[in-house]
């Protein structure tokens, strides 16, 4: 499966998040929707990466943007990170990896020689109407939430100023 297009609409999804509740893209219409997919909970990159976003989301809650992250593991395990981290945003249960198939994110991973399937760390914006704005792609984490912000801030104040 391939990435979703820019200015094209994000695949829909409705999957639990750490509390159990369902989620539902189409819930967040309205909104800029802030989503980063990630390998594993509790793993040192997917910390820091999970920790970045926390401490910027009062910058993203002043641009009425939604952050959520989604990885395969279960409600209880997101449970469990996001007490460890304070993290302040709901994490989405992929557990059998559809919603990142569908965003073109699980992939044949090498690791040491070793070939398996995983999410590749990948981050899109989604636009208040649905659309796909923006794609992060292979991300590296340093600096990264402020990256993503600076292009939420950037349509913000486009349609500001329109």
């Amino acid at each position: 499966m391939t990435l979703p297009v820019v200015g094209r609409m994000a695949p829909a999804f409705a999957l639990e998040n750490d509390a159990g509740e369902r989620v539902a893209l189409k819930d967040l219409r309205g909104q800029h929707v802030v989503l980063f997919f990630y390998p594993k909970d509790d793993t040192p990159t997917c910390t820091a990466e999970a920790c970045d976003f926390r401490d910027l989301l009062p910058r993203f809650a002043g641009l009425d943007a939604v952050v959520l992250g989604i990885s395969p593991d279960s409600v209880k395990s997101h449970a469990k990170f996001k007490a460890k981290y304070g993290l302040p945003y709901a994490l989405l249960a992929d557990v059998d990896h559809a919603v990142s198939e569908k965003y073109g994110v699980w992939k044949e991973k090498v690791l040491y020689g070793r070939r398996y399937m995983g999410v590749v760390r990948t981050t899109f914006v989604i636009g208040p109407t649905g659309k796909v704005r923006h794609v992060f792609e292979n991300v590296k984490t340093d600096g990264h939430g402020d990256a993503v912000a600076a292009v939420v801030e950037s349509y913000v104040r486009r349609s500001s100023s329109s």
